[in-house]
């Protein structure tokens, strides 16, 4: 089976540059999984999924009760789908619809993406540095995507 990591965010954006540290982390420990850094979501996130059986994304995350550096790990599906939002554009789509409009189109998408999110309150501050809570949070972080990814190639072996 096909496994890609995806290292999400912008990395001169402070805290939002948590998906790109924790992929080069796993690509240090992991050399033999794929793992790609992006800035875009929607339209241009999901056509760089296709081929692939399964995903892990890593991106910075805010909701109402989160504390900054809380590690989530949960299905895409599980995602609140809010179109509106942090997008790369006003004509681009959130990941859930641009999934589903390209699996309408016939392309080879995951049938499994999960994604691990780090709580993190500076994603807007020009830095290229994380906030202290978000980086102590990148070894936990990096460590659930290298369970992931050892939990897929088990559940592969088996297949």
């Amino acid at each position: 089976m096909k496994t890609l990591v995806v290292g999400l965010g912008n990395p001169i954006l402070g805290d939002d540059g948590i998906g790109w540290v924790v992929a080069d982390a796993v690509q240090e420990r992991l050399p033999q999984v794929e793992v790609d850094c992006l800035a875009l979501g929607g339209l241009s996130l999901m056509e760089r999924l296709i081929g692939y059986d399964r995903v892990i994304i890593v991106d910075s995350i805010q909701t109402k009760n989160g504390r900054s550096g809380q590690v989530t790990t949960f299905p895409l599906d599980a995602l609140p789908d809010l179109s509106a939002g942090h997008t790369t554009a006003v004509h681009d789509t959130s990941l859930q619809t641009a999934i589903q409009l390209g699996r309408q189109m016939g392309a080879a998408l995951p049938t499994a993406i999960q994604i691990v999110a780090v709580e993190a309150e500076r994603v807007y501050d020009f830095s290229d540095e994380l906030s202290p809570e978000v980086a102590a949070a990148v070894p936990e972080a990096t460590a659930v995507v290298l369970d992931l990814v050892q939990t897929l190639f088990a559940r592969a072996e088996l297949v």
